[in-house]
């Protein structure tokens, strides 16, 4: 049985929102619905609220689901308690509904992973216990799942066996990264669950602890060293991880990344792991788009672990990227599908369809416009600005500025400038523009959405409360 669907929305945006029902119910594509649009008397349907539906829907008809604006704000439950159907929000432009049925308005299942980050702290002999202890959470939180203690060299980790102690009692799992034999031995006595990086010259070490021996070539490139090592760790039945070492552009990446390739195909069934940092510490570039790229290699090659680090200013993002990254590629390999449609969280500058409506389309919505309110709009060619006097489009704000008429409203010149300038850099960008609503920007704007529509909704509550004052 098709869904039966009643879609809210306001007068603004009512004549869009059929328009574009209409074509998405002729698609072929579609699963079959039928709807209807009530509009409940509210100029922009992103200011209502559950109280004010409550108040002016009198019924739901025959409709088995409510579907609100997606800027809609507040507790939807108060609607299913009210009305006795699911009520839900559908995206955040009314544009954006074709892609919404085409997935049956469900999100994708990113839940899972096949690829382990590793977090190093690098510098953990500088810090303490209770200081790595913090750095840990804070890696946790961000889709770690081993926490690797970075040794430095001629450095002395004399905290080293408490600080593993202390990991393991959080409940973390442990690695430590040193090429010191002393320091791996300790770490392995001290309960470290990984200890990297062996060679076959050092994986005696491996024979007199419980630790899991990460393996890498004794010296850069040399892959016969690597088999070696991974043959003794075979035919002992030991656990270990292979790394083949990943190099610097222009240092040797292609070559690493064939290494890479051909331990795969060699040993088609053993753990291997790939240090990432080399590439996203290492290049002056967003580490959004580097992660991206460095997970559908991963992916493709099946790398059980990476270690990933989060040092330079501008990969500070680095282990939530990589967490994203290779939930993005892990849904996408599993179903046969590019990785597109899964997330936005790695799109930080610029946006798949940034601007939902031409600009025909929106001198037709500043027609309908009765007050004197500015709405604000971008298109392709350029910020769109109307209100019950006409319609401007321009793309530099400081030309809006003469005719807009607030020379003598500085709280209200001040609101434009801020949507104004918001609104610039979205057409300069290729972003979506929103008007009250911030820039996204990936997964930045996913880490505060939470503030931002908090105060959203204390912002409107604190109109409401002005306008029943009055």
């Amino acid at each position: 049985m098709s869904d039966k669907l009643l879609f809210l929305t306001g007068k603004l945006a009512e004549k869009s929102l059929n328009k574009v029902l209409s074509e998405v119910v002729a698609n072929p594509k579609t699963p079959p619905f039928n709807y209807r649009v009530e509009q409940i008397g509210v100029s922009v349907a992103a200011l209502m609220t559950p109280e004010m539906i409550v108040r002016r829907l009198k019924s739901t008809g025959e409709a088995n689901k409510m579907i609100l604006p997606g800027l809609c704000q507040g507790d939807l439950s108060q609607l299913h308690r009210q009305y006795g159907i699911p009520a839900e929000r559908g995206p955040e432009d009314l544009k954006d509904l074709p892609q919404y049925f085409g997935q049956q308005g469900i999100a994708p299942d990113l839940s899972q992973y096949s690829c382990q980050i590793f977090a190093e702290i690098v510098n953990a002999p500088d810090l303490t216990v209770d200081e790595i202890v913090a750095k840990a959470n804070q890696f946790k939180a961000q889709g770690a799942n081993v926490i690797d203690l970075g040794c430095l060299p001629n450095k002395p980790f004399t905290h080293l066996a408490d600080t593993i102690k202390s990991l393991k009692q959080a409940g973390f799992k442990v690695s430590v990264d040193s090429m010191n034999s002393d320091e791996l031995l300790l770490a392995g006595r001290a309960g470290a669950d990984y200890l990297l990086s062996l060679t076959e010259k050092t994986l005696w070490i491996a024979d007199a602890v419980e630790s899991t021996p990460v393996l890498i070539p004794s010296s850069p490139g040399h892959m016969a060293s690597l088999y070696k090592a991974i043959e003794a760790c075979l035919k002992n039945n030991k656990p270990f991880i292979a790394d083949a070492i990943l190099d610097p552009i222009h240092f040797g990446l292609t070559d690493s990344i064939v290494r890479y390739h051909k331990l795969r195909k060699k040993y088609p069934n053993i753990q291997i792991m790939m240090g990432i940092g080399n590439l996203t510490e290492l290049t002056d570039a967003d580490t959004t788009g580097i992660n991206a790229m460095l997970f559908g290699m991963i992916s493709e090659l099946d790398i059980n672990a990476v270690l990933a680090t989060s040092v330079s200013p501008h990969a500070v993002n680095a282990i939530v990227e990589a967490d994203i990254a290779r939930r993005v590629m892990h849904a996408a390999k599993r179903d046969s599908r590019l990785p597109r449609g899964y997330s936005t969280a790695l799109n930080g500058l610029h946006d798949r369809r940034p601007f939902p409506y031409k600009a025909d389309e929106i001198v037709e919505i500043s027609a309908q416009i009765k007050d004197p309110s500015f709405r604000i709009m971008v298109s392709e060619a350029g910020v769109h600005v109307f209100n019950r006097d006409g319609l401007q489009i321009d793309i530099d704000p400081f030309a809006f500025y003469p005719n807009l008429g607030v020379q003598n409203d500085a709280s209200h010149a001040f609101y434009l400038g801020v949507e104004l300038a918001r609104a610039q850099i979205a057409h300069q960008l290729g972003k979506r523009y929103v008007q009250d609503e911030g820039l996204s920007w990936g997964l930045v704007t996913e880490q505060n959405k939470d503030d931002r529509k908090s105060h959203r909704e204390a912002s409107l509550k604190e109109k409401q409360a002005k306008q029943k004052d009055q």
